[in-house]
């Protein structure tokens, strides 16, 4: 039985040379299913919980196909690969909403920090202690997701010597959140932070991966993970959402894996130990992405990143099989062969190539690639 699924998907608009153009006031006023962020830069569409992975794909590219229909109705706009503000600029934040006071607080306490783009993945998960469970091995893991989606190594220009410059500028909010025992522990953490300020509201939980649910954190039914970059290539995101799904399934069946169980740190200190070592993997990743040296959860053993998904993909391959979608995990292994997005635009800047002459060639690429799977199989899928 597979799990419902569904994304959260942000993205700059601009101009086919790389310049990021703020537009989200207009395509919010025009077209249904987008939303702004905090920054005119950016805007968002999420797609419908989903079992089916063929669905999945025509909801992730049918979206991104009109907006760009739109975009080209305003003038020579598209939609701009990667994570970060690669051309910039940095140095000033443009309010998408100028009344709203939850925008004038994220730009007064985060600047630029926070115009990111990414993708959030979510799963559907409807018993709350299973969630929580979820929750725990997500997050000790969510390094490699990070690995395998890493798309930011540009800013303002220039390289930034991370290949997720997203993560390492991102202000996870709260500064320290623990891996949440139960769903009675989360509620009152969470009822304590408001308390406290640290959280300004039930969204202002800013962290790798969290629970979610229609009113939070009282009723909950879905894992939503947040540490990953913006992928390009629906294939290859399906791909890392067949590798959660495929892992959060094999929980399921063994709550063993749950990593306050499993893990052979000391009883007394295994979650503020657990969640440092996961704090630590997630600056690595997001320095070295597929090629960063983390340590294993399960016995803090050094282990490359690319050598754990390996790992890891060999432990789900059967159950994945099993369930059907195993041609939708084994684009992992192109992924691991081949680099991710920015292992790639990197191997080009070091052959001597420009940051804008990258990011407008990928432009190109990733808009040819979309309107070629729209033409093949959104279009039956529809019909």
């Amino acid at each position: 039985m597979l799990l419902s699924k569904g994304f959260e998907v942000e993205m700059y608009t601009g101009t086919p040379d790389g310049e990021i153009v703020g537009l989200s006031d207009r395509i919010v006023a025009h077209l249904n299913g987008f939303v702004r962020e905090p920054d005119s830069r950016n805007v968002e569409y999420t797609t419908p919980p989903l079992g089916q992975y063929e669905k999945l794909l025509c909801e992730l590219v049918r979206p991104r196909h009109e907006l760009r229909r739109y975009l080209r109705t305003l003038g020579n706009y598209t939609l701009i690969p990667g994570s970060t503000l690669a051309l910039g600029p940095t140095d000033r934040f443009f309010r998408s909403d100028p009344s709203n006071p939850y925008h004038a607080y994220i730009e007064r306490t985060y600047g630029t920090t926070v115009v990111t783009a990414s993708i959030h993945i979510n799963i559907g998960i409807s018993d709350p202690e299973t969630l929580m469970r979820a929750c725990r091995l997500v997050r000790v893991e969510a390094p490699l997701y990070l690995a395998l989606t890493a798309s930011s190594p540009f800013l303002n220009g220039e390289a930034t010597g991370s290949h997720s410059s997203r993560w390492q500028v991102f202000p996870k909010t709260p500064a320290d959140v623990p891996l949440f025992e139960s769903h009675l522990h989360h509620i009152r953490w969470m009822e304590a932070q408001l308390a406290a300020g640290t959280m300004q509201n039930v969204r202002h939980l800013w962290s790798s991966v969290r629970p979610n649910g229609d009113r939070r954190p009282y009723s909950l039914n879905r894992l939503e993970l947040r540490i990953c970059d913006l992928m390009s290539d629906p294939i290859a995101l399906l791909a890392v959402t067949a590798l959660i799904e495929a892992r959060l399934i094999q929980l399921m069946q063994n709550p063993e894996l749950d990593p306050l169980v499993l893990s052979r740190f000391p009883g007394e200190s295994r979650n503020a130990d657990l969640v440092a070592l996961s704090d630590t993997n997630e600056q690595a990743a997001a320095k070295h992405s597929l090629e960063a040296e983390l340590r294993h959860w399960q016995d803090g053993r050094p282990i490359l990143a690319k050598e754990w998904i390996q790992s890891l993909y060999d432990e789900v391959w059967p159950i994945a099989k099993a369930n059907g979608i195993s041609c939708f995990l084994s684009p992992i292994q192109k992924l691991l062969r081949e680099g991710n997005e920015a292992q790639r635009w990197l191997a080009q800047h070091e052959a001597g190539q420009s940051v804008q002459t990258i990011m407008a060639a990928a432009i190109q690429s990733i808009q040819t690639q979309e309107d070629q799977l729209a033409r093949d199989l959104c279009e039956p899928c529809a019909a």
